[in-house]
């Protein structure tokens, strides 16, 4: 690995070493309390959406699809560059906060820096005003892994990027079918779909679409 790079593990490393044990632990708990957060997000971003178009609930609901995206491209990758552990690697750093995860779990790139940038972006395209709330959430929570040591300050940033990178390209690509299927989930006749697509926006009558309403309205006529 690049002299730049563990330098830069080291350093961060040693100032988690010198912080605070409270702060050391909050910075612990929170690799994995990210994720929990943001899950209860998705599931908040769903309902809201089931009061929307068409369009707004497809975002909502690609949200947590391209995460899911993301993790698997992610760990794809990592499962081809077989790159080991800092907490193993880098000569001279001190201990990892956590224990290093076992040999053959490689380190890049980070799966949790992956999964934070596409969840953060895929929330903030279907929750604009998060937006400033879930970016920094999986900026710090791609910092906590390289804090706790047991990611190179790489292995973050290209999960970031990634992350980010499969977030916009599945909900640009997905959208405008994830659309079309909503339409046709709440013109249903299982209440299940129905439920779980939503009424769609208020003044939508039974939540079919305007189409089939203006085919039944013809045949009043």
């Amino acid at each position: 690995m690049g002299t730049i790079d563990s330098d830069l593990y080291r350093g961060i490393t040693d100032f988690a070493h010198d912080t605070p044990s409270w702060f050391q632990h909050l910075m612990e708990v929170w690799t994995e309390l990210g994720l929990l957060l943001f899950a209860v997000l998705f599931v908040v971003a769903w309902w809201r959406a089931r009061g929307n178009d068409p369009r707004a609930f497809a975002v909502a609901v690609l949200a947590p699809l391209a995460t899911a995206v993301a993790y698997v491209i992610s760990e794809v990758v990592k499962s081809g560059i077989d790159e080991e552990r800092p907490c193993r690697a880098v000569s001279g750093a001190l201990p990892s906060l956590i224990d290093c995860p076992v040999y053959g779990d490689w380190s890049f790139p980070s799966n949790h820096a992956t999964i934070a940038a596409a969840a953060a972006v895929g929330l903030a395209l279907a929750w604009p005003k998060v937006g400033w709330f879930t970016v920094p959430m999986a900026i710090l929570m791609a910092f906590s892994r390289v804090f706790v040591g047991v990611h190179y300050p790489h292995d973050v940033a290209v999960g970031l990027l990634l992350g980010t990178l499969v977030a916009f390209l599945v909900v640009r690509l997905l959208t405008r079918p994830g659309a079309r299927v909503t339409e046709a989930m709440r013109g249903s006749g299982n209440g299940l779909v129905r439920w779980f697509a939503g009424p769609g926006p208020a003044g939508a009558g039974d939540g079919s679409t305007p189409g089939a309403r203006s085919r039944r309205g013809s045949h009043r006529r």
